[in-house]
C-alpha cells in the first residue's frame, strides 16, 4: 500500500502510484471527500472553468450601453410593478389589469 509522510509545512508527496491511478499531472488540484469520521478518499478535481466555455451563445451583435440601461429599466420597473401592493401603478384608474 503506496504511503506518505506529512512535512512541518503539511505538505505530502503523492506516490507515484496513486498519481498514475488518478492521472494525475503537475499542477493538478485534488479534493479531499470524507468518507466517514476521520476517513477521507483523494479526488481529481477534473473540471474547470475552462469547460463551460461555449454554454452560453454568443449574441449577433453587441448591445449598445444605452440598450442596457433601458434593459435594466424596463426589468427593474417590471418587477416594481409586480411586487405586492403595487398593482394600481400596473393599469390606469377605471381599467382592469
Amino acid at each position: 500500500m503506496p504511503s506518505a509522510t506529512v512535512t512541518s509545512k503539511g505538505q505530502i508527496t503523492i506516490p507515484v502510484k496513486v498519481r498514475a491511478a488518478l492521472g494525475l499531472l503537475s499542477g493538478d488540484k485534488i479534493d479531499f471527500v470524507e468518507i466517514e469520521k476521520g476517513q477521507f478518499a483523494i479526488k481529481p478535481r477534473t473540471a474547470s472553468i475552462r469547460d463551460l466555455e461555449g454554454c452560453i451563445p454568443r449574441l449577433d451583435y453587441v448591445p449598445t450601453l444605452e440598450e442596457m440601461d433601458e434593459a435594466i429599466l424596463d426589468g427593474a420597473a417590471e418587477g416594481f410593478r409586480a411586487s405586492p401592493g403595487n398593482s394600481s401603478l400596473s393599469a390606469p384608474k377605471g381599467e382592469a389589469a
